[in-house]
């Protein structure tokens, strides 16, 4: 195959990119997908954290073990997964004193093509966060919403 055939599709759009899948207007059960931003994250963010999907997901929220949102606060304010704290990626070392070391945290942002959830765990291990206290939910809002999962207003 040539590289040409391994790359991303081009994307080109008018509108500000949509990072959350959106209803679509009169179909309960469908999302409109925006595909033209961000850059693919990989499976596994930094070595000794590991990656988890929604059932995982589900059952720590389930468990009452914390969720950390790692969006900008006006996203998180929009809609985010149920319980979950929000920390913006950009204030993770500073508030680093709010998670508690000595529970599993989860951290989500967009999905798999949104930094910000890598550059919050990558900040907190080099502030010295134990890498087996993380849990990267790599699907995010993206994956989340388009599965029907369960959203609210972020605090």
């Amino acid at each position: 195959m040539s590289e040409h055939e391994l790359k991303r599709m081009p994307r080109g759009r008018q509108a500000p990119p949509q990072m959350v899948p959106q209803s679509v207007p009169g179909e309960s059960d469908l999302v409109r997908v925006d595909t033209t931003w961000g850059q693919l994250q990989p499976m596994q963010v930094a070595e000794g954290v590991r990656t988890v999907g929604e059932l995982e997901v589900l059952e720590r929220l389930r468990q009452g073990e914390p969720v950390v949102d790692s969006r900008s606060a006006g996203s998180h304010a929009q809609a985010t997964l149920p319980g979950a704290l929000n920390i913006p990626h950009a204030e993770a070392t500073d508030r680093s004193g709010e998670l508690d070391r000595s529970r599993v945290t989860v951290f989500c942002c967009n999905g798999p093509q949104c930094p910000q959830s890598p550059t919050a765990i990558r900040a907190l291990l080099d502030g010295g966060f134990p890498a087996d206290r993380i849990v990267y939910y790599r699907g995010g809002m993206h994956d989340w919403v388009t599965l029907g999962l369960p959203t609210v207003p972020g605090e």
